[in-house]
């Protein structure tokens, strides 16, 4: 794992110093858009609204609009200009029981690793958490913005909860679970009776994702059957990013590749490489075994290998 944060526990006069990691991680298969027909990726440009043209990121800000329609616009100096106290702080403000948390706060969790010379007192914050059977209430401030969180052991690691500020919970207003629903005792012991019948002790183990699982078997069987096209290469800007160009001109600067090395062995010029394809012939080159045996002579290109990779 790696670290996205490094700090210090602040509690009382002792610091602990720490790095944070993201305890979990969602295991969904990655899937993209593209076009059917071609197989190109759905690319999504920012334009602006007032003279439709495209803005670099660079150009954007961020805007509050008031609520009598004027727009105060913010850049990231005055973003950097706030200031947040707890900054490479997780300050400990206090101590409470853990029913006193309602899991509906409850978002990120993190696991905090000491530094190597913070071994002892952050032995001391896990133990005094143990035995006091509560949990750390703390401010931290992460990605800009600050939180509130709560510090519990697992598994001899101390796990760092973030928390919804409580003007964050929407209330339930639901108006018909204010109506007068009478439940005859007949049908609440029934109910109960089938909560009795599935009473279990919690173990997540034996649960799966059967849509994930289904989901990757059903690629591996295309997979499998040869229901698969090769990577398109976008033209213009997409494929110069990627430090490549044209898959077409790549192929011709490899086969003049070939044929000078093959014009230093004194070796006959190969046939195909004695007339240049027409334009329309170029884009079934890459198909064309020639052209696959051209970049075997040669050493594959890394954007190539990377191609087959995805």
């Amino acid at each position: 794992m790696r670290a996205i944060w490094k700090g210090a526990v602040a509690f009382g006069l002792v610091n602990v110093p720490v790095r944070l990691y993201s305890a979990t991680g969602e295991h969904e298969v990655t899937l993209h858009q593209v076009h059917k027909e071609d197989g190109g990726r759905i690319r999504y440009r920012k334009f602006c609204s007032i003279d439709n043209e495209p803005v670099e990121m660079s150009d954007i800000a961020k805007g509050y609009e008031t609520d009598d329609g004027e727009l105060v616009v913010l850049t990231d100096e005055d973003f950097a200009s706030l200031p947040l106290s707890t900054e490479r702080e997780i300050e400990v403000l206090e101590f409470v029981p853990v029913d006193q948390v309602d899991p509906i706060l409850l978002q990120k969790t993190y696991y905090l690793e000491p530094e190597k010379t913070a071994a002892k007192p952050y032995a001391l914050l896990r133990g005094a958490l143990e035995q006091a059977d509560r949990v750390a209430v703390v401010k931290v401030a992460l990605r800009q913005r600050e939180s509130m969180a709560i510090l519990r052991v697992r598994d001899n690691v101390i796990v760092m909860q973030t928390l919804l500020w409580p003007d964050e919970v929407r209330a339930a207003d639901f108006p018909v679970l204010d109506a007068d629903v009478s439940v005859r005792p007949q049908e609440l012991a029934m109910a109960a009776s089938l909560v009795e019948s599935l009473a279990a002790d919690f173990d997540p183990s034996q649960y799966e994702d059967r849509y994930a699982g289904a989901l990757e078997q059903l690629i591996e069987a295309k997979v499998s059957s040869g229901s698969t096209r090769a990577l398109p290469v976008p033209a213009g800007e997409e494929a110069g990013a990627n430090g490549g160009g044209d898959v077409v001109d790549l192929l011709a600067a490899l086969q003049r590749s070939v044929e000078k090395a093959r014009g230093a062995r004194g070796d006959a010029p190969a046939p195909e490489a004695e007339e240049k394809p027409a334009p329309k012939a170029r884009k079934a080159a890459e198909k064309k075994p020639a052209a696959k045996k051209a970049t075997d002579e040669d050493e594959p290109t890394p954007r190539k290998t990377r191609r087959k990779a995805s």
